[in-house]
């Protein structure tokens, strides 16, 4: 991938806690957990590298302590990285000064977390509105422009509640929907789901895919579940003690995993979760009559029984409708199968 394509470039990042990390970093030629251990430093993040290309979904994924959430608050400059470069539209994030900073986090960037934070003195339309109000926007304009988003995020009706008559569910959406409503350039989001019970979870994962499908955002995600990495990524970022280990598809990190550790994660996973459309597709002839189309992103899991029980191949398209091949229900078997290689 080349430069050009990324709207976010993160090039050698480290974050080391720790006194004169700066130092260490400017005298120390082989660091290991040996060297850091010996200086007193927790290397949090490690020399990482990542380029999102715009319109992705990008899954920074790794168990507890592994660095991914760290790695995305240096992203966003919301944790000061020790050294490197993080470029976001060309200009690198680490010249800029903190009022610059603030005016990109407010214009451009959108982030939800773990625990909504919504302002319970706010009903859902305020605080949708909120951060439009920190620009300056006038009320007409602001609210408006939140009522857009909580119809989008499927809150409409709900305007005046307060976060304390909503499910766990609804505050996420409008901790979604807040995030969305400065229209940003770029979405962060921090292991947004993981409070929430399996079914909404679910739910929440259905409704940030549709979401995605209107919108494009280019995102990038945090979690430490395996399962909606798979889910949800186009690509994904493997993290083991502050390291990346390896960056693919879903489907590259379960064909050609780089190590045991992310093996670990494949093993017991059904490839028709992790198997996508374009995955399998093949070329589609000009003799071919299709008998609906199919979104690219879309795991073989969720398209198995309506392909299963058409007698037509599907068409797999993108997010424009143009289409890019096309899938059989002998594709879809050979999935269910583990006939893939």
């Amino acid at each position: 991938m080349s430069e050009s394509e990324a709207i976010l470039n993160c090039q050698n990042v480290w974050k080391l806690f720790g006194k004169d990390a700066e130092r260490f970093l400017r005298d120390e030629s082989n660091i290991d957990d040996a060297s850091l251990s010996s200086a007193g430093l927790i290397g949090a993040v490690r020399d990482a590298s990542i380029e999102v290309v715009e319109g992705e979904i990008f899954v920074i994924m790794g168990l507890s302590g592994s660095g991914k959430s760290t790695l995305l608050r240096c992203l966003s400059r919301l944790i000061e990285p020790t050294s490197g470069v993080i470029e976001f539209e060309g200009e690198n994030l680490l010249e800029q000064s903190e009022n610059q900073m603030i005016q990109i986090r407010r214009h451009k960037m959108g982030m939800v977390f773990q625990h909504f934070a919504l302002m319970p003195h706010l009903t859902v339309l305020g605080n949708v509105a909120f951060p439009l109000e920190i620009q300056g926007v006038d009320k007409k304009h602001r609210e408006e422009r939140a009522r857009e988003v909580i119809e989008l995020v499927g809150l409409e009706g709900r305007e005046s509640y307060y976060p304390r008559e909503l499910s766990g569910g609804q505050q996420q959406r409008v901790g979604i929907a807040r995030s969305l409503s400065v229209e940003p350039k770029i979405w962060f989001l921090d292991e947004p789901f993981s409070a929430l019970d399996p079914l909404i979870r679910r739910e929440m994962q259905d409704e940030f895919l549709r979401i995605q499908s209107v919108l494009n955002k280019t995102i990038v995600f945090i979690t430490h579940d395996f399962n909606e990495a798979i889910r949800l990524a186009d690509r994904i970022a493997i993290m083991k003690s502050g390291l990346i280990i390896q960056i693919g598809t879903p489907e590259e990190l379960v064909l050609h995993p780089a190590d045991d550790y992310v093996e670990e994660f494949t093993n017991d996973l059904a490839r028709s979760k992790v198997f996508s459309a374009r995955a399998v597709m093949r070329e589609k002839s000009s003799d071919i009559v299709s008998g609906g189309s199919v979104l690219q992103s879309v795991k073989i899991d969720d398209l198995a029984g309506d392909l299963i029980d058409s007698e037509l191949p599907f068409d797999v398209v993108d997010s424009e409708g143009e289409v890019l091949g096309v899938i059989t229900r002998e594709d879809v078997i050979n999935v269910l199968v583990n006939k893939t290689t």
